[in-house]
């Protein structure tokens, strides 16, 4: 008998923790739609108060809330003045809007492999440190923390701005902290699929004052008319993105946003009762989670310790009830992997002067290729992943461990 007997219930985290609520939340605010705008005056509004609730929560300086995650990344580049001229090293594993966020602002993405972790490999950003090189965006893929001792060390030593990419990975922590407190700026996503949700939404978090005022100049052509007070007499105001969240989305946020202790709570403890239950592999390792404390428990991967390993696994885990794949393969274009990132690949530009790759400010040399970064294929295509939400249990969790354990037996 296959050892998936149990269902195990569709859903992400944040959909799946929805009740009344959220509900009372967006119908509220549309029974009284004067107070729909974003900003009203001297009166906090539900975007405010996210703001100050998100900053009390995670102990950041300074929160802005936009209309996604790439705004917020964008918004978090813009105030540490990255721009033309600039390289930026991002990890060859994340969602294709991290290397976007860098283009949006002018400068240029560098690729590094990722290692066991599945986030970046430090010695690899060491070894693609340019020149050019302004800052560095760590993404903490499917909620576990990357290593960031040895990633900021590595930035610190070359005077290098960090930004830590938490979208996957709200509510996770990196030596008791909230990911990204410690950095220079990081970045949250609301998307359906995040930890928590409102749809879409995104937060910049930036701990200088002024960065931050620029982060809001980059979100909004006229937000320094409605936050008034942010700009110093050394920096110039500007108007760029329109990236002003809904306040319908806001109030959506700011319900989950008191729920996320407790999503995390479950999804790390559903996680470590999978882990729990696991016998010693024989063909294939583990993730390698350099803080399991501080994981947000969303996700169990694995690593075959071959491609042909690996598909044995896929095959057996099929046959006890549990349908995975390796993250890397023809079938399935991922845009978590670089080389399926068309308009990187082919250096893709609004128009013919070839923006941001012939901007005349830069002096770099980069060349994109989908073979670019052989360590981060060969661990995708070898990685199998299943996804924790807050809808699934702990028999789910026996069951999913009872899996792997006989698919891993039979190979």
């Amino acid at each position: 008998m296959p050892a998936i007997k149990t269902p195990i219930p569709s859903g992400v985290n944040a959909v799946t923790s929805f009740d009344e609520r959220e509900v009372n939340a967006a119908v509220e605010l549309l029974r009284n739609p004067s107070r729909l705008f974003r900003h009203r005056g001297g009166e906090p509004t539900n975007a405010d108060l996210f703001e100050k609730r998100a900053c009390e929560l995670t102990g950041a300086k300074h929160a802005l809330m936009v209309n996604s995650g790439t705004s917020a990344l964008t918004c978090v580049l813009a105030g540490l003045d990255v721009g033309p001229g600039d390289d930026v090293i991002v990890p060859a594993y994340t969602y294709i809007a991290t290397a976007a966020c860098v283009m949006n602002v002018g400068a240029i993405p560098i690729l590094a492999e990722i290692d066991d972790s599945l986030g970046m490999d430090p010695a690899d950003f060491e070894r693609k440190i340019t020149p050019y090189t302004k800052a560095v965006i760590v993404t903490h893929m499917q909620g576990v923390p990357s290593h960031m001792g040895a990633l900021r060390e590595i930035a610190r030593k070359h005077g290098i701005k960090v930004v830590e990419d938490c979208c996957q990975a709200i509510g996770a922590r990196y030596n008791g902290v909230y990911c990204g407190v410690e950095s220079d700026a990081f970045a949250w996503s609301l998307n359906y699929f995040k930890t928590i949700t409102c749809g879409e939404g995104g937060v910049a978090f930036l701990s200088d004052e002024r960065g931050f005022a620029k982060a809001v100049c980059q979100s909004d052509p006229a937000n320094l008319m409605w936050k008034s007070g942010l700009i110093d007499e050394n920096t110039k105001p500007f108007s760029r993105g329109g990236y002003r969240i809904s306040e319908l989305s806001a109030a959506i946020a700011r319900v989950q946003l008191e729920k996320l202790e407790g999503i995390v709570a479950k999804t790390r403890a559903l996680k470590k009762r999978l882990l729990s239950g696991l016998n010693a592999p024989k063909n294939y390792t583990l993730q390698c989670v350099g803080d399991p404390e501080g994981d947000a428990g969303i996700s169990f991967a694995v690593i075959g310790k071959s491609p042909e390993q690996t598909k044995a696994l896929t095959v057996a885990l099929a046959e006890e009830g549990l349908r995975v794949g390796s993250a890397y393969n023809e079938g399935f274009p991922d845009r978590h992997i670089y080389a399926y990132w068309d308009s990187l690949m082919e250096y893709g530009a609004p128009t013919a002067a070839g923006y941001p790759w012939k901007d005349p400010a830069y002096k770099g040399e980069v060349k994109y290729s989908r073979d670019m970064c052989p360590k981060t294929l060969d661990i995708l295509n070898r990685c199998l992943r299943v996804g924790i939400h807050f809808g699934m249990s702990e028999t789910n969790m026996d069951e999913i461990a009872q899996a792997f354990n006989a698919a891993d037996a039979r190979v």
